[in-house]
């Protein structure tokens, strides 16, 4: 990377069905272009600014190269992707089995390793990392807060044999395997049948606010649960964080790099980069940071060594026996935990993370294709994105990472600060996850992270996908008290109910099981009842469009057309086959190149 100059570019970029214009740095620019691009200061320019990339799509840097970008891209989604079994371990028993943990870790990064390979070279083809997803997290806490799931009580669980423990999260876990693949198949028939885009024409801003807001409200409890356990360790981190990534985002540090010259013989040479580091990678350098600090308090004798006293687990080696019960390499397969279990309950509720997580998913394709230098997706491209998912999500729940797969949006924004979009950097780094994923001692290693620091990262990141979460409101009209009651009335119910039916988990009784456990799950998953609200109500209650906020949300609709004939162009085409998938019969198939709408 070479930040010698600095100028900033105009990029329009599409995300969830909206066209917004934010301010990227350009470096090395020469004069030349900087009259090019003032000529066009008062055009909108939608095509893609390939002269900006180092790399598109299609290109293949060197292998050395892209194992260092590739590498990086691994970075960025660690710190979201490691907090997923963290979290997870809590609903599934998990308890102090510290083993049962590192192999969740090695699993979940394998799979999204495999899962990433599929969509960059199968599916939409887009230099797409695929990742965990928040958005599984909330139905599968409610799914094993029903009564059968429910876990003994902490000094009951402490004192289980590694046997009596293993079986004991395995069968919760069975039961989320079981949901994931199940509604699973859901994904995969939307993508399938090119279902996505008659889906998105009843959803704007007032039904996808609640959906992700409460995500990250209805996760406030896990993060003090673990940040109270030092809370100096914990405000520490979020402090880091917040530095970090406001504070001093801008910083640039230098670190040495290998550069090379756009020229005909891309030359490459050592040179000083000056990357924004503390905007990258906020996260991983204040776990950093706080796991240094612990480990010299530790040291310090400053935490306690009983491990019943609550800032037991702020130490360093208060999991450090996982290093060596755990063996360097570990393969994972399919029912590795046992035979995945189904019921109606949990297919029901699971099925709401699946729809959130398809939602998010197509705005990220859009903003991947402008900063990568490809055109916008064709709906052929976007439903066999979604189907790849799917099959991701259902991979996810085979192989038992306890969690579904999305795209991550993290690493698009890295594209922009590389000006790499190659997606050859991307299939390197998918290399790298199932490599680490393999190592079993690496996932032990983050294992003994302390949990104040997790509890931290908790804080932050639920924050901030909470705000991701209201900053859709942007779009509609939020003087109307029409909108503003069906906000506030979709995120209020979507807490109150969740939470009454925890705290009395009779409640429902019809006098028939199965449906009374049906209801339960449904509603005491807060992201399916505040976007069900959200969804009826935007979509029953009279209100124009302009005030409903759809005609913002969708101002895109005119770059998204660009893609919807560009069937001529081969980066969306299927590597080795694409040429035989054209004829008549594949224009009825929607995920094919050849597609043309019905």
């Amino acid at each position: 990377m070479n930040v010698d100059g600095l100028k900033e570019v105009d990029i329009c970029i599409i995300d969830d069905g909206r066209m917004f214009v934010v301010k990227e740095d350009r470096k090395d620019v020469d004069n030349d272009e900087i009259k090019d691009d003032k000529k066009d200061d008062d055009e909108v320019d939608t095509a893609p600014k390939k002269a900006e990339l180092i790399y598109s799509v299609d290109d293949n840097p060197p292998w050395n190269m892209c194992l260092i970008l590739g590498f990086q891209h691994y970075l960025c989604m660690f710190g979201a992707t490691v907090t997923l079994p963290f979290i997870l371990a809590g609903p599934l028993c998990i308890g102090n089995n510290t083993v049962a943990l590192s192999n969740l870790i090695s699993t979940i990064f394998t799979v999204c390793g495999i899962v990433t390979l599929l969509q960059t070279t199968i599916g939409i083809r887009l230099p797409i990392v695929q990742g965990g997803t928040y958005t599984f997290i909330v139905p599968t806490f409610a799914i094993l807060s029903t009564a059968q799931w429910q876990c003994p009580k902490p000094e009951v669980l402490s004192n289980l044999t590694q046997s009596a423990s293993d079986a004991l999260w395995h069968s919760r876990m069975n039961e989320i395997q079981g949901a994931i693949m199940v509604s699973s198949v859901l994904q995969i028939l939307v993508g399938a049948t090119g279902a996505i885009g008659f889906l998105l024409r009843f959803i704007g801003p007032l039904s996808i606010t609640p959906s992700i807001a409460l995500v990250g409200l209805s996760l406030f409890e896990p993060a003090a649960n673990f940040a109270s356990k030092q809370w100096g360790i914990a405000i520490f981190t979020i402090m880091l964080v917040v530095i970090f990534s406001l504070y001093i985002a801008e910083w640039r540090v230098p670190l040495p790099s290998l550069a090379f010259k756009r020229n005909a013989q891309k030359k490459f040479q050592f040179k000083w980069s000056w990357p924004p580091i503390f905007k990258i990678f906020p996260v991983i350098l204040a776990i950093i940071i706080a796991w240094a600090l612990s480990a010299i308090l530790t040291a310090a004798g400053v935490f306690s060594e009983d491990p019943k006293a609550p800032d037991y687990f702020a130490r360093t080696d208060a999991r450090s026996d996982v290093l060596w019960k755990t063996s360097w390499f570990r393969f994972i397969y399919p029912g590795q935990w046992g035979t995945p279990t189904v019921s109606v309950a949990s297919i029901a509720g699971m099925a709401g993370g699946v729809v959130a997580s398809m939602l998010e998913s197509v705005g990220d394709y859009y903003a991947a294709a402008r900063l990568s230098g490809a055109a916008p997706p064709p709906p052929h491209a976007i439903n066999r994105g979604i189907l790849t998912e799917g099959v991701g999500c259902l991979l996810a729940g085979a192989f038992g990472t306890g969690n579904g797969t999305t795209s991550y949006s993290e690493n698009i924004g890295v594209i922009g600060i590389t000006k790499v979009g190659s997606r050859r950097v991307i299939q390197y780094g998918a290399v790298l996850m199932i490599c680490f994923g393999v190592v079993g001692k690496f996932g032990a290693v983050f294992t003994t992270i302390p949990d104040p620091i997790i509890g931290g990262i908790f804080c932050v990141t639920f924050a901030m996908i909470t705000a991701v979460g209201l900053s859709n409101l942007q779009f509609a009209d939020m003087n109307s008290s029409r909108n503003v009651f069906i906000t506030g009335f979709s995120l209020f119910m979507g807490l109150v109910i969740p939470n009454y039916l925890k705290s009395h988990p009779e409640a429902i009784n019809s006098g028939s099981p199965g449906f009374d456990q049906v209801l339960t799950v449904l509603l005491s998953t807060s992201v399916l009842v505040g976007g069900v609200l959200g969804f009826v109500l935007d979509n029953t209650v009279p209100g124009t469009l302009e005030e409903r906020g759809i005609i913002s949300w969708r101002a895109g609709d005119t770059m998204t057309q660009r893609g919807l004939d560009n069937t001529s162009d081969t980066t969306y085409d299927l590597p080795l086959v694409g040429k035989y998938l054209r004829g008549k019969w594949a224009t009825f198939i929607p995920f094919l190149p050849a597609f043309n709408k019905f």
